[in-house]
């Protein structure tokens, strides 16, 4: 019966298995410098591997939450209370997206200390921001649906940010909120920008990531320079790094749980309302410049990320013995960290 059915899926899925063996070998011998063998080039697959993750435990998480101004925060402390190991489940998934973003972002920093983004690659650096932009647009719009004072009122604000983007603020801010202020509609259109148009943006941008990385391979040969096989020893590697993170997230669920704060009140504004971590900066930004200027500046600085490869070409032509990368790769981590900690420490 177990032949037959070889046989049977066989004669049906037509695969070369000599040609899948070659590809596969090929994949795991794929040459990879030796200076990769430090741990920091290992991140590159944390993001990845924790997005299956955030999909998986988003899933559960959706049986229980109901999508309404009613029935949101109510949903939430039912899963947070009152649920077997709901607290669990919504705890893995708050920290694995904060994680997520903090593996990206290290990512994003290693490939730009290391010229990473150099020709051919000018595409998948495009990409990768990208990704990082939709990775925040899913953090912003899942806080946004506990609806508690927090999330209802960094929603009213966040959006009136993006009413300030020139020709397009108006038309946007009202196709989010589905309306002129943050009502039930916001939530439905939130939650469905969580749950469907954002997550399959990111995967898409993951396939193509993928694929051009294995076209262009992990990382470029210098010459005379040294190489390993990515399996097993890069493999390992990012095994033990996505089993670390892992047993941290158990660690953070358990010690530092998800809270539900209070239920949101359009007619109370808190006297304290910010962001989340991630979105410090940004706040900072646009505390110190007024809201029209500091959305421009940001735009600005979004351009000249997005375009980097390019930009850093141009001047290496004209400036070959300056890393510029290097002199502005660390002015852009320092500012991003004053600004975080200096408003953690105003917190």
């Amino acid at each position: 019966m177990i032949d037959k059915t070889k046989a049977w899926l066989k004669e049906r899925i037509l695969i070369d298995k000599n040609k899948s063996s070659e590809i596969i070998e090929k994949a795991l011998k794929e040459p990879i410098p030796k200076h990769m063998k430090n741990w920091f080039y290992a991140i590159g697959a944390t993001p990845l591997l924790l997005f299956l993750f955030q999909i998986i435990t988003g899933i559960l998480l959706t049986f229980y939450y109901v999508p309404s101004p009613e029935g949101a925060y109510e949903s939430v402390r039912h899963i947070t209370q009152d649920i077997q190991m709901g607290f669990w489940i919504r705890g893995l998934h708050r920290w694995a997206s904060n994680f997520m973003l903090i593996a990206m972002m290290l990512h994003i920093v290693r490939v730009f200390f290391t010229r990473g983004y150099r020709k051919p690659r000018e595409l998948n650096w495009i990409i990768g921001i990208l990704m990082l932009i939709t990775t925040l647009g899913l953090c912003f719009t899942g806080y946004s649906l506990v609806f508690n004072q927090l999330s209802y009122w960094a929603a009213t604000v966040g959006t009136n940010m993006i009413k300030e983007l020139p020709l397009v603020g108006e038309t946007i801010l009202r196709f989010l909120r589905g309306g002129t202020e943050v009502t039930g509609n916001t939530i439905t259109r939130f939650y469905n920008l969580h749950m469907g148009l954002l997550p399959t943006i990111l995967f898409v941008l993951i396939v193509v990531h993928i694929v051009f990385v294995r076209i262009h391979g992990v990382s470029k040969l210098e010459e005379h320079e040294e190489s390993y096989p990515f399996y097993p020893e890069h493999f390992y590697h990012t095994i033990v790094i996505v089993l670390f993170l892992l047993i941290t997230l158990s660690a953070l669920t358990v010690i530092l749980p998800p809270g539900i704060g209070e239920p949101a009140n359009p007619s109370v504004t808190p006297p304290h309302i910010k962001p989340e971590w991630y979105f410090f900066a940004v706040y900072s930004i646009l505390k110190i410049f007024p809201l029209r200027i500091g959305i421009y500046l940001l735009i600005a600085v979004l351009i000249v990320a997005t375009f980097w490869p390019f930009i850093d070409e141009y001047m290496q032509a004209r400036l070959p013995k300056i890393k510029i990368n290097y002199w502005v790769g660390s002015l852009v981590i320092i500012l991003f960290l004053i600004f975080t900690v200096v408003e953690i420490i105003v917190t």
